[in-house]
């Protein structure tokens, strides 16, 4: 297997000569050297075509249902489309775990979802499958394996150690042991080397460690990815309303859900209303940015509209500091939106500290107005622009920092408060309101002053 393979253009074109002049068997040893995730990105860069050829080259079916579960969007869509629903269950769904499965059979139509559990031969896989498949994507049941290793507390050392065997049979990686009761209720877990160690009368229920964290299956993924990432976990149990075990979670499906969540606030960010690729259509891209683009236009002609309703005829050198007015308020208002966006996604700020949270921001907005507007104050001055026209522009870049500052710091704590999602704050959200308001504020201070 190679160490670190960089897939880039001259790459790709190597290995879609060899498609193309249908040099299999080379194919064929170059698959079996590759790892996974390095496969399905070759995958992804190729054409349609070539990419289904080479999908149908690799021989060992284990991999070829993991390079699957790595490929993502467009290209996943057509690589199943290729194949019927027997084909999908022997050589997919029977090599993968039961939450891999689901997200694979969760993208195929109603009735190819029926077919192909149909011809699932692991009646029990297929049912926990099943399972999987009727939580929401967005909880921890849609996120959790139902393949664990757990034991019961009252089994004695020596028959937990056989059961352990029969179930890691089925499992592909063993992260914890779980303890459970009669009722299977999670009682805890158990540390291997305690099990190697104690004698093979004792019970289970003598060496439990009963300090486990564990979510609820109805849990929201963030949240889950929050609590793993606190307490540094590797898996999680997850029960039920009962506290019965039903599954586990494990970091890589985290990740998956901390990629999803960082594109989608960046998309939102940047004016993206729904969660688009580049891959999608010309419609699909346009649906997604047009809303935003818009709202921003409207903007602009509001604060057109707030030009034109003070007198800049006889103080015509106002309009030589607008870009600069608003563009430092939407600055600062995006970076004070960002930084409250990020603590409300890692958990580190709460929704209590609220009062606390914009009295800090408005020291900070302060601070950072001062430095601003006494340098401006020097340069506008230093350029010749008289100091009634450098006071008004320094005063209203002060105003127009900490108003910026408290805006951007409030937005998205109310969004959070009104389960919005309050990434859409740090986008064209604030900085069309800042442009607006700021224009406003500085016309108002100058004709207060000239």
């Amino acid at each position: 297997m190679s160490d670190k393979l960089e897939v880039n253009s001259a790459y790709i074109d190597q290995l879609t000569v060899l498609i193309e002049a249908n040099k299999s068997q080379e194919l064929i040893k170059i698959l079996d050297e590759l790892h996974i995730a390095d496969i399905s990105e070759i995958i992804e860069d190729l054409s349609l075509e070539n990419a289904k050829h080479l999908y149908d080259l690799i021989s060992d079916e284990e991999k070829s249902a993991a390079v699957l579960v790595e490929i993502e969007g467009d290209t996943r869509e057509d690589l199943l489309a290729n194949l019927t629903a027997k084909e999908i269950a022997e050589e997919v769904i029977d090599n993968l775990e039961s939450d891999d499965a689901a997200d694979i059979i969760g993208e195929l139509s109603e009735d190819k979802k029926e077919e192909v559990l149909s011809h699932v031969e692991d009646i029990e896989h297929a049912s926990d499958i099943s399972d999987l498949l009727a939580y929401p994507e967005d909880t921890a049941g849609g996120l959790m394996a139902k393949e664990l290793i757990k034991v019961n507390e009252n089994w004695n050392t020596l028959q937990c150690l056989k059961e352990m065997r029969k179930q890691a049979e089925d499992i592909k990686k063993v992260y914890t042991i779980y303890v459970v009761d009669d009722d299977k209720k999670l009682l805890g877990s158990l540390s291997l080397k305690q099990l190697l160690l104690t004698e093979k009368s004792s019970a289970i229920k003598s060496i439990v460690n009963t300090d486990i964290v564990s979510v609820n299956v109805n849990e929201d993924d963030e949240d889950v990815a929050n609590i793993m990432n606190k307490y540094d976990l590797i898996a999680l149990p997850v029960v039920d309303d009962l506290n019965r075990l039903i599954g586990r979670i494990t970091f890589d499906d985290v990740m998956d859900v901390v990629k999803e969540e960082a594109e989608r606030d960046y998309q939102m960010a940047s004016g993206i209303s729904e969660d688009v690729e580049s891959s999608d259509s010309v419609w699909e891209l346009t649906r997604a940015r047009l809303p935003w683009l818009l709202i921003g236009m409207i903007g602009g002609l509001l604060g057109a509209k707030v030009i034109g309703i003070f007198d800049l005829e006889n103080n015509f050198e106002l309009a030589f500091f607008i870009p600069l007015i608003a563009a430092m308020g939407g600055n600062v208002g995006v970076q004070s939106a960002a930084i409250v966006v990020q603590g409300l996604a890692n958990d580190s700020l709460k929704m209590e500290n609220l009062f606390r949270k914009l009295t800090k921001e408005l020291g900070v907005g302060l601070l950072n107005g001062i430095i601003c507007s006494v340098i401006i104050l020097g340069a506008a001055f230093g350029l010749g622009y008289g100091i009634e026209l450098s006071l008004t522009v320094s005063i209203s870049l002060l105003v127009v920092v900490v108003f910026a500052a408290l805006f951007g710091t409030f937005v998205p704590l109310t969004l959070e408060k009104y389960k919005i999602d309050p990434a859409l704050a740090t986008g064209p959200f604030i900085t069309t309101i800042n442009d607006i308001l700021g224009l406003f504020i500085y016309f108002m201070i100058g004709q207060a002053i000239l």
